[in-house]
């Protein structure tokens, strides 16, 4: 009998593919990296076919690393970088165009006039999204009028749209050869495109892109025994593996933090930060600059709902500090530099590259660092980093706070920039509440193995699920009250800096 379950974490920087086994503790991994392709400023790009031989190369990989076959498997999982838009000829399998990342500002435009037309009411009230870069409705948009004879593909049925989810499925299920074009609700719930209560993309929102329905994916459930198909008997399992549970990544972060509650929120450190509120099968719309969104939906059961504050840069002021200023080798040395100081010496850094989400919805800030003196050095601005991903986490904390009425007691805390243990401490002063890291910190695979575990019956239920959950380390607050207060004042002057920095039309 198959033992383990498989997850491919399709991400921003890279691909793993991780094998759990019913503990719910990792097996064996393999991790890639993927070129970030920058053609202009505000412009962000990947290869969607390096991106598939990435996930090739991992998942055998990985199953070679554990001493394992795909037989040895019960099912795959997929999780994925949400809003990242692939078009392809599904004839070929060939992409029209680099997919476009979710960081990508290139659809500035779009968005703008989407509000200045009176359709920004429609987006939010069917969506719960505002009309903003971020989201793949308006990247499918410019695709689709920036490419020559794409329309017509389009029109015709010879060019479909996925997010990188969809793109991986259709791959791995035979691609040209019968590959399954199929998404499921939490991914469909990041494209402006869905209505949030039939869980259907709506004709409404889809005339108000000039989007074709025949681009679209099937929305599926987030766990479903059938509906993703098997990976073929081809590179790279080499044996039919049902895929049956499909998350974008967040939402995959929460259920791996196994918050199945309503009231229940985690926040996950990657390239960005993403503070998830689950919400129940209520639908919470926000007045307070955050998103709502599908948090999973199970089987035949209903949906359930979750309020989220997405910020664009976190993680990646690290990578910038490394690749761009390079005054650190690694990433890992942003905490040791950090370290060689007691705060930040009155420098704020606030990470604005592609404006600013939750909750200023702002794509006209740019990045900025405030408050400079000769007195700085490199451990000041890598001190400002870390603070910059804790005080960007409180702006969405606050904000859920006001539109659910919910105090976090303790935040819990998952992804790459969690080993960080000087950034955690510093998130618990901001936040003034314990901050918890679980013992599987990549929440993510984790999720949506156990998406694919509870269909096929690997695991029977959510509670069983919570059995795994263990704390592996907890930071309580250290700052005074007046410290918390003084240093938020100064982030909130460093933000209102970098606003009107470019001109939207």
């Amino acid at each position: 009998m198959p033992e383990f379950v498989g997850a491919v974490d399709q991400g921003t920087t890279s691909t793993r593919f991780m094998i759990f086994d019913h503990s719910g503790n990792e097996v064996a991994r393999d991790q890639l990296e993927h070129r970030q392709i920058l053609p202009r400023a505000g412009w962000v790009e990947h290869d969607p076919v390096e991106i598939w031989e990435r996930t090739n190369t991992v998942m055998q990989n990985a199953l070679r690393n554990g001493g394992l076959s795909a037989t040895d498997l019960v099912a795959i999982g997929i999780t994925n970088q949400r809003e990242t838009t692939v078009v392809w000829d599904p004839r070929t399998g060939r992409p029209y165009h680099n997919a476009i990342v979710w960081q990508d500002t290139r659809t500035d435009t779009i968005a703008s006039a989407l509000e200045r037309d009176g359709h920004g009411d429609v987006i939010r009230r069917k969506a719960g999204l505002p009309p903003a870069t971020y989201f793949s409705g308006g990247k499918i948009k410019w695709l689709l009028e920036n490419v020559d004879g794409l329309r017509e593909a389009a029109e015709s049925g010879n060019a479909v749209f996925g997010t990188t989810d969809c793109w991986v499925l259709w791959n791995l299920t035979g691609g040209p050869d019968g590959g399954i074009h199929a998404t499921d609700v939490t991914n469909a719930s990041r494209t402006m495109l869905m209505d949030l209560e039939s869980l259907d993309w709506d004709d409404e929102l889809l005339g108000i892109f000039g989007i074709p329905r025949a681009m679209l994916p099937t929305i599926n459930p987030s766990s479903h025994p059938e509906a993703f198909g098997k990976a073929r008997s081809s590179r790279p399992l080499r044996a039919a593996v049902p895929i049956t549970g499909v998350l974008g990544d967040q939402q995959a972060a929460t259920v791996g933090q196994v918050c199945f509650t309503p009231g229940e929120a985690k926040n996950t450190y990657g390239t960005g930060n993403f503070l998830l509120l689950n919400t129940g099968t209520e639908l919470v719309r926000s007045k307070s600059g955050l998103l709502t969104t599908v948090c999973y939906r199970f089987g035949d059961e209903p949906a359930v709902y979750a309020l989220e504050g997405s910020i664009a840069v976190t993680g990646a002021a690290v990578q910038w500090l490394r690749d761009q200023l390079k005054i650190i080798a690694a990433a890992a040395d942003s905490e040791r530099l950090a370290a060689t100081v007691d705060d930040n010496g009155g420098c704020y850094f606030v990470p604005a590259f592609s404006g600013l989400f939750a909750p200023y919805w702002r794509s006209d800030a740019r990045g900025a660092i405030v408050g400079l003196t000769r007195f700085n050095d490199g451990g000041h601005i890598a001190r400002a980093t870390l603070e910059s991903i804790c005080y960007q986490s409180r702006d969405v904390a606050e904000a859920m706070e006001k539109d659910s009425g919910v105090h976090l007691d303790v935040l819990k805390v998952d992804g790459g920039v969690t080993a960080n243990e000087l950034c955690m401490q510093i998130q618990a002063d901001v936040l003034g509440v314990p901050v918890s890291r679980p013992v599987v910190a990549e929440t993510t695979a984790l999720g949506a193995a156990y998406a694919a575990g509870l269909a096929t019956g690997f695991w029977q239920s959510t509670d069983e699920l919570r059995t795994h959950w263990q704390e592996s380390k907890r930071w309580e607050p250290r700052w005074s009250e007046e410290q918390r207060r003084t240093g938020y004042d100064g982030w909130k002057k460093a933000v209102q800096r970098t606003l009107d920095w470019v001109k939207v039309d």
